[in-house]
């Protein structure tokens, strides 16, 4: 579905990403894990195209810019409804309105569908934007931290609302975690990153048991109970 071959960002002379090769199967799910810096926000928005590698190529299936959708770190809230925000991704129809109403459902926004978007939490605004994401169909979802302003009982419903959609939909989920945890409940795969390298790429299961870089061993070696 989507290859990426010999990319390199740079910002001021600085490599932040460098990659050899990575691949991601449609309907694969796929944890992003790694410390602060080591690439994973960098990658994502080269997999949004919204930055542009300095080198390289991003080879895709997904020519539809409206079939991925992109929750970054910080998302926002337009100076209008919740409804209105959910209902901007959705198609004229008659239907639109109550879509756009279970996707806010799903992510247990209800009882704010008339509230002013711009002035939510910062939790509530991540919700908001992921109902956004959600109230349609899409191949591929790319997601910063996606559960990262919300407290245990919103990552549980959060995260169950991701499940479900990839099942029902078929597509496929690239997300940037630090939680090993996290990545165990939600992914098929894990691409490890470390100072803008790909040092482990596996299923889950294998890296979590046997990882076989010294920079996962000390990373997942902070999680241990």
């Amino acid at each position: 579905m989507i290859k990426l071959c010999g990319i390199k960002k740079e910002y001021s002379g600085r490599c932040v990403l460098d990659i050899d090769t990575v691949s991601f199967q449609k309907g694969g799910r796929y944890a992003l894990l790694g410390t602060n810096g080591s690439g994973k926000s960098t990658l994502l928005k080269i997999l949004a195209g919204t930055v542009k590698p300095t080198s390289g190529d991003v080879q895709s299936t997904v020519f539809d810019k409206k079939a991925i959708g992109y929750l970054p770190q910080k998302p926002y809230g337009f100076s209008f409804s919740v409804l209105r925000n959910v209902m901007m991704a959705i198609d004229n129809s008659p239907e639109r309105e109550e879509t756009a109403k279970a996707a806010i459902e799903t992510v247990g926004m209800s009882s704010f569908i008339k509230a002013d978007a711009s002035k939510l939490s910062g939790g509530e605004t991540q919700r908001v934007a992921l109902a956004r994401l959600i109230s349609i169909k899409r191949e591929l979802l790319l997601l910063d931290e996606p559960t990262s302003a919300a407290d245990l009982p919103g990552i549980d419903l959060l995260e169950a609302a991701l499940l479900k959609y990839c099942n029902d939909t078929g597509c496929t989920m690239i997300f940037a975690t630090h939680s090993p945890a996290q990545a165990m409940r939600l992914a098929n795969e894990v691409v490890f990153l470390h100072n803008g390298l790909i040092t482990e790429h596996s299923e889950i299961k294998q890296f979590l048991d046997e990882p076989k870089s010294d920079e996962a061993r000390v990373f997942l070696h902070h999680w241990k109970v």
